[in-house]
């Protein structure tokens, strides 16, 4: 039995090094997008809060700890803001993370990047658009779009159709709610079950997962323990009103777009 283990892992080290030495695509446990909502409906406080939480999650020594527990040790990261339909940008290209100099660099050029503010809320492009970037050439074990919002899509295609179309090229959807005006204040485009529009209308795939954000306090740690998560491509225990596995629920899919025309023709009187 230890032979044959130490035989494993002396051919593991072999490929990965003829793979480097031959150009191949890079190999990683787990390629990840980050999808990152900069809409107008958030403030400027909460995504400075969100950004700030992904440059200390990315280089926190316990994620890159995760990292390393993978079967190759690296990962491919990449962030990227989106907003309404075409409105999306690359903050941070692809990068392979596999040690924490690795994780500063990548945290460095996040925390040094300008923050986008973009109009109106296409979850729909964003996952379309997220889903095209895994033509990359790296050759990624799994495949997770990290997803999150404030509020649900209205405009673009349907986001169910779009979530599908993703879900079946083999990638899982992560989501990240953020729920915290809903707690505070109310707001015409806001709704208060988005947990439950994102499990129902926007997660999925295989092992899928969310993580509810409901005050400001908890951006940092829910980042953080979401990108553990989904670097070890672990289950999570259910706990209420911080993480949620699909399930089949009642809700609205087309909550947004409804919100959204009856805005146009409230607008217009």
């Amino acid at each position: 039995m230890l032979r044959a283990i130490v035989s494993t892992f002396l051919l593991s080290l072999a490929w990965t090094s003829v793979a480097r030495s031959q150009d191949f695509p890079p190999v990683v446990d787990v390629e990840l997008v980050l999808a990152v909502d900069v809409s107008w409906s958030m403030d400027i406080d909460e995504q400075r809060l969100q950004r700030e939480g992904y440059v200390n999650a990315i280089r926190d020594p316990e994620v890159i700890r995760a990292i390393r527990r993978g079967d190759w040790g690296r990962i491919a990261v990449t962030y990227v803001e989106w907003a309404g339909v075409g409105l999306q940008r690359t903050v941070v290209p692809w990068s392979i993370i596999e040690s924490q100099r690795d994780a500063d660099l990548f945290a460095k050029a996040l925390g040094e990047a300008s923050i986008g503010r973009m109009r109106r809320t296409s979850i729909s492009s964003a996952l379309l658009m997220s889903a095209a970037l895994f033509d990359n050439g790296i050759d990624g074990f799994r495949k997770v779009i990290d997803v999150s919002g404030d509020g649900p899509n209205n405009m673009g295609p349907m986001v169910t159709e779009a979530r599908d179309r993703v879900i079946r090229q083999g990638i899982t959807i992560n989501g990240l709610p953020i729920m915290v005006k809903q707690r505070i204040r109310g707001d015409f485009f806001q709704i208060e079950n988005l947990d439950e529009y994102y499990r129902g209308c926007v997660i999925g795939g295989m092992g899928s997962f969310m993580i509810t954000i409901e005050s400001r306090e908890q951006f940092g740690q829910a980042i953080r323990r979401k990108l553990i998560l989904e670097i070890a491509g672990a289950q999570p225990t259910v706990q209420k009103a911080q993480i949620e596995v699909p399930q089949s629920v009642a809700v609205d899919c087309m909550v947004g777009e409804k919100q959204w025309r009856r805005w146009r023709r409230f607008d217009q009187w």
